[in-house]
């Protein structure tokens, strides 16, 4: 039961017919359908629970209770203000000044995998693919987007504020990007998580 109820939460809204059920499983349909049931019924029990399982169009997914509709709607409608890490806004700073730029060379200048960040920054609208690099593999190349443009009031990428490179910070190391950024936009950076 608790591998069924993993494959549909890495599903998602796609959720997982019978068929696709049986192969990741390589349990019989009975089998299947009585785990499905059970879980249901024990999501369905539990009061304090806020998802349960359904079947739509040939698939079982994973949803939300519809007593917590309401909430849902409040929170899709009006969210909560979003907070930007320190990693994100120093990937964000990098592609600011340096787009189109795939995430090797964001990995570079950083000296840390930015996977976290990049997709942090990807859903909150700030930056987008802007097509694919030339070399081997075809990486995708990022850049800032309106939305970015609009939340720092610039009318275009030109008006970022120009780099100056200061020679070395305590760790004798080069300050590329963050002092700069930091102090030309009021930019929320709490860090609300860690990101790498």
């Amino acid at each position: 039961m608790g591998m069924i109820e993993s494959f549909l939460f890495i599903a998602g809204d796609e959720g997982l017919t019978m068929k696709q059920l049986i192969a990741l499983t390589t349990q019989d349909e009975l089998t299947i359908r009585e785990a499905v049931d059970r879980l249901k019924a024990q999501y369905d029990a539990e009061i304090a629970r806020g998802i349960t399982v359904k079947i739509y169009g040939g698939a079982y997914r994973l949803v939300t209770k519809a007593e917590f509709a309401d909430d849902i709607k409040r929170l899709l409608e009006d969210p909560t203000p979003q907070t930007v890490t320190k990693a994100s806004l120093e990937v964000l700073a990098i592609i600011a000044y340096k787009q189109p730029v795939t995430r090797i060379e964001i990995d570079d200048l950083r000296g840390v995998k930015s996977e976290g960040p990049l997709h942090t920054l990807v859903s909150r609208g700030f930056i987008m693919e802007k097509g694919r690099s030339e070399g081997a593999g075809r990486a995708i190349l990022y850049g800032t987007t309106d939305l970015f443009l609009d939340r720092f009031g610039l009318k275009s990428i030109k008006e970022l504020p120009r780099l100056t490179f200061e020679e070395e910070n305590e760790d004798g190391e080069n300050d590329l990007f963050m002092t700069q950024f930091q102090e030309a936009f009021a930019f929320d950076e709490d860090e609300g998580g860690s990101e790498s």
